[in-house]
């Protein structure tokens, strides 16, 4: 019988349990749109528009002759079909909830009032520096939750390749609203309360970071994959007032929402505030059609991404001149990796949809003949 004999060298062990697979990557992680927000080549240049779901849209003006604006805010079947339908309507590359950045002043006390004047009104308008202490912290689980679900049904609804954008009011322009009462050309009553109690101004935009903080990573973990925060009155402020008393808030807010997320920090008429936005927080900084995208990127520097920047009104003109303002806004771009084509503001009701959705392939036409 021959006896068995050790071998020199054992074989491996297999083992049982092999090293865990990283887990692949949504389809929307290199999507056109995600990968501008990181600054990373892209076939063709990405575009949104803002108030990419509105009255220039026949199907959304049908569900508005019948149901209020607040309604279908509040309405998560409603708000995440508006929501799909206009991203596939114009063929964009990325879908923006519908929602409204007021909604979150509605659980702090206030009633919000649409439709009845040139924008939404606040009732009633924080004027008294005592009725801040009254303020309730927002639970945005329970009170709107609302939103939270039109994200989970319009993220299950878009096409998985498609990034969902969900956004928020800036700490400033939230301010702004609730204590003017709505819209303002002067913004008297909020400046007064920056000047004059700068101790009760700091105590209030900590108030909204705070709760704009949970609302807005609560559209997050609902399934947003970027977000927009929109200071659409900070470009009232003087660069000096600005540092002052909006700068340090505005970092406290975006230092408060989780990393790998991308963000965009909007404003409208703030030319002169690009480089504090940018010292401020974002991933990408938005510009307005007051601007030059080429000179303010310079200005910006290279390692800055930008979203813009096309004046509305230009989709009121015939082909060629929004071929022409395109050809303008990408040229100024330079083919620098981190440009995302928008207007600079949101579409106007009685833009023709048929300029919308040229518009669209314009951008990506153009983009990819300069590259």
């Amino acid at each position: 019988m021959t006896s068995y004999k050790q071998p020199d060298t054992m074989p491996e062990l297999r083992t049982t349990n092999p090293e865990p697979r990283a887990p692949s990557l949504p389809p929307w992680h290199d999507s056109r749109f995600m990968r501008a927000c990181r600054r990373q080549p892209v076939d063709a240049t990405p575009v949104w528009l803002m108030r990419q779901a509105g009255r220039y849209l026949k199907e959304y003006r049908a569900l508005r002759a019948s149901t209020p604006f607040l309604e279908l805010c509040k309405n998560p079947e409603l708000a995440a079909e508006l929501t799909v339908m206009a991203a596939k309507r114009i063929g964009a590359d990325a879908a923006i909830l519908f929602a409204d950045l007021l909604l979150i002043a509605e659980p702090m006390g206030f009633r919000i009032e649409y439709d009845k004047g040139p924008g939404p009104l606040v009732r009633p308008a924080l004027r008294s520096g005592t009725s801040l202490t009254h303020l309730p912290e927002v639970e945005s689980q329970d009170s709107l939750a609302y939103v939270f679900e039109a994200v989970r049904r319009a993220r299950a609804a878009l096409d998985a390749s498609l990034p969902l954008i969900g956004f928020a009011g800036a700490p400033f322009t939230l301010a702004s609203y609730l204590i003017e009462g709505g819209p303002s050309k002067t913004f008297r009553h909020t400046k007064t309360l920056m000047f004059s109690d700068a101790g009760e101004w700091h105590a209030l935009m900590d108030y909204l970071v705070r709760n704009l903080v949970k609302y807005t990573r609560g559209q997050i973990e609902a399934g947003v994959q970027a977000v927009q925060i929109f200071d659409s009155w900070a470009g009232c402020l003087a660069p000096a007032h600005y540092r002052e008393f909006v700068l340090p808030h505005m970092r406290q807010f975006f230092a408060g929402l989780p990393q790998g997320v991308p963000t965009i920090h909007f404003a409208t008429g703030a030319g002169a505030l690009l480089k504090d936005m940018q010292d401020a927080g974002g991933d990408v900084i938005g510009l307005d059609f007051r601007v030059s995208l080429g000179e303010a990127w310079n200005r910006l520097g290279p390692q800055a991404a930008v979203q813009g920047n096309l004046d509305p009104t230009v989709l009121f003109a015939g082909s060629p001149y929004i071929r022409k303002q395109v050809r303008s806004i990408l040229s100024e771009a330079a083919g620098r990796r981190g440009h995302i084509f928008n207007l600079g503001h949101g579409v106007l009701p009685e833009t023709p949809v048929e300029h919308v959705t040229a518009l669209i392939e314009m951008v990506h036409e153009e983009s990819q003949v300069l590259r």
